[in-house]
């Protein structure tokens, strides 16, 4: 049977999806072009030169910016998030799979916090740790400033998780004689385990690169987005460059763990039941 021929409208979408690809990603590969500068290089075409030179300079004392404390800061504020997002989107999904007084205008208030201009929650938690005579640190105030910003989007991924699972699993478990805690253990948590690992990512990744809601919360130490930015009226170096390349591979090596990991889940999962879906 002869293929249909594509229209017009068809290589006009396509080149706009070029032109967003192009958009959206070409920034990302000019930096890590640009990162592979010779020592005499600057921060712009055309190159001078081709080394690894700004990837081992930064490595070394650097006369501006602390590289190596902001990404020990940055990756541990974003671990702790990753597990508060999981673990209270997971417990406010159970316990909105009922109906509770108040729960509507909870749930409108927790979401709220994504219409809020971020700079605002900022300056709002730092105002009340300055009232309450605390000092903001990126270990506390910052921490749940960046709950504001991952705990609806984890809320709203649990909540469409639950409103798709068949309850049959638990009536099951019930009737063969399994205690509420042993079908949350043995068959709720394991079927939504795949989920989950999906929501502690997006929670990672949503703290890791947070800038606005930790401008005002981080205190005397800054995390990586912090550093870059201020490193940017400093530093005029391709060592720059090299920081950020280095950051978007550590981020591509998440995402690819990750994925790794629910193939693994994923197969596992298969290999017990028998080959089926």
């Amino acid at each position: 049977m002869p293929s249909a021929r594509r229209g017009l409208s068809f290589y006009l979408l396509a080149a706009f999806f070029g032109l967003f690809v192009l958009f959206l990603y070409g920034p990302t590969v000019t930096i890590l072009v640009l990162s592979f500068q010779g020592p005499e290089g600057g921060l712009t075409f055309p190159m001078n030169g081709v080394s690894l030179h700004w990837f081992r300079n930064l490595f070394q004392q650097q006369a501006v910016g602390d590289f190596g404390g902001s990404f020990r800061r940055s990756l541990a504020l974003g671990l702790v998030v990753m597990v508060l997002t999981v673990l209270f989107s997971l417990l406010a999904g159970f316990a909105f799979r009922r109906r509770f007084v108040g729960s509507n205008a909870l749930f409108y208030l927790t979401v709220a916090s994504l219409i809020v201009p971020s700079i605002l929650v900022s300056l709002g938690i730092g105002l009340l740790f300055n009232i309450l005579g605390l000092e903001p640190t990126w270990y506390g105030s910052a921490m749940g400033a960046h709950l504001t910003w991952t705990l609806p989007f984890g809320l709203l991924i649990v909540f469409a998780i639950f409103n798709r699972f068949n309850p049959a699993y638990e009536e099951a478990a019930r009737d063969l004689g399994a205690t509420p805690w042993q079908t949350v253990r043995h068959v709720v948590l394991p079927i939504l385990l795949p989920s989950l690992i999906g929501v502690g990512m997006s929670g990672f990744t949503l703290s890791y690169d947070e800038f606005a809601r930790t401008l005002m919360t981080a205190g005397s130490f800054n995390t990586l987005p912090l550093e870059i930015y201020g490193m940017t009226t400093n530093v005029t170096t391709p060592v720059l460059y090299a920081l950020g390349s280095l950051t978007t591979v550590f981020s591509f090596t998440i995402i690819g763990v990750v994925l790794m990991t629910l193939a693994g889940l994923r197969r596992r999962r298969l290999g017990r039941t028998g080959g089926a879906a």
